[in-house]
């Protein structure tokens, strides 16, 4: 996989965010499965680690000092988020990073992979599971929101939401799925209704506008139209997609809901990240907002 260029921020952490919904992943409570993206497409590009070798019983092996110490912010920022998507919330999981004995904890929260986080070898499944929570967390702003994850972890157990948690984040948005870890690429779809000309969201590689395409094209993310063309419907409640397929590879994907508050709109009276300064009201050019540009 190639390291991405122009757009992306090699380095990027998760911000700090303000709102308390994107801080409860530490609590797990009645919101016990969202979780804030912010991993950089960089980060979904950094080769170098065969994940396939990666266990979680040994993060002190050689082959993962040495591909840690190769970029150690980056390998920081993907590590997060591999730990966040693969192990159960309550766990963690530590690297001490040689020669300043610098220690570097991730903290689990999704469970994805339970035999994959418990020391085996990563299964085909929890590949593709991981690989799709991967994809979800990724955002092209480096700016964090809120995002509820659904699906089934690698042993087809449904990731449980509270009702409170689907009525607050009421907005599908997107499948994700694919295999890094067998080179078989990330695949993203829209399940949430076009963007119109004055709306905005940090997850832009995720949503469409009335063209029907993504706003922001997310390698190695490609786009694949709508997840009902892609993927197979699950049949129960709670779970959109039981298999999505590209390539012709099915994959077992994951699906993602978001906040319509979260969704900027040109008018509101903030300039967003994701608007622009202009003589009009859409958000690429958002008087209201943003004002006249120089």
């Amino acid at each position: 996989m190639a390291v991405l260029g122009a757009g992306c921020s090699p380095g990027a952490k998760e911000p700090e965010s303000a709102d308390p919904l994107a801080t409860q992943e530490q609590a797990a409570l009645s919101y016990n499965r969202l979780s804030a993206n912010g991993l950089s497409f960089n980060g979904l590009s950094f080769n170098g680690l065969s994940f396939n070798g990666l266990s979680f019983n040994g993060l002190s092996s050689a082959a993962f000092a040495s591909w840690f110490g190769a970029n150690p912010v980056l390998a920081d920022e993907v590590m997060r988020y591999v730990v966040r998507c693969a192990v159960p919330a309550g766990q963690t999981r530590t690297f001490t990073e040689a020669p300043a004995n610098t220690v570097h904890t991730w903290t689990g929260l999704l469970g994805l992979a339970p035999g994959w986080s418990g020391g085996a070898p990563a299964t085909v499944t929890e590949q593709q599971v991981v690989s799709a929570c991967l994809a979800a967390h990724a955002n092209p702003f480096g700016v964090s929101v809120p995002i509820s994850v659904q699906g089934r972890d690698a042993q087809g157990q449904e990731i449980p939401s509270s009702p409170e948690e689907l009525a607050s984040f009421a907005r599908p948005e997107s499948c994700f799925f694919g295999n890094l870890f067998q080179g078989q690429g990330l695949y993203a779809g829209s399940q949430n209704p076009p963007l119109d000309a004055t709306q905005s969201t940090t997850r832009a590689c995720a949503v469409v506008d009335g063209s029907g395409m993504p706003r922001m094209t997310c390698a190695p993310v490609v786009y694949v139209g709508s997840c009902s063309a892609a993927c197979v419907p699950d049949g129960t409640a709670g779970v959109a997609f039981a298999s999505c397929t590209a390539g012709g590879v099915t994959f077992q994907p994951l699906t993602t809901r978001v906040r319509d508050v979260d969704l900027a709109v040109c008018g509101d009276g903030i300039c967003q990240v994701t608007e622009s300064c202009g003589a009009s009201n859409t958000y690429n050019a958002c008087a209201a907002d943003c004002g006249a540009c120089p």
